[in-house]
């Protein structure tokens, strides 16, 4: 049975676009990954977050 991820990073921050940098800042209460980019569609990721550290280490940085 999978678990439900919640890593409470706070109130303040950042949700990036991995596919073509658009920024916003991160909303309480609503995960960065159920909001979508507004200029390609794509899924938003939190900076500092489990999956930015993961594709930091995809892209050799």
């Amino acid at each position: 049975m999978p678990q439900n991820r919640r890593h409470d990073m706070g109130v303040g921050g950042t949700c990036f676009c991995p596919k073509c940098d658009y920024r916003a800042a991160h909303q309480r209460g609503v995960p960065c990954q159920e909001e979508r980019c507004p200029q390609c569609g794509a899924k938003l990721l939190r900076e500092g977050s489990y999956h930015d550290q993961l594709l930091q280490q995809k892209r050799g940085g």
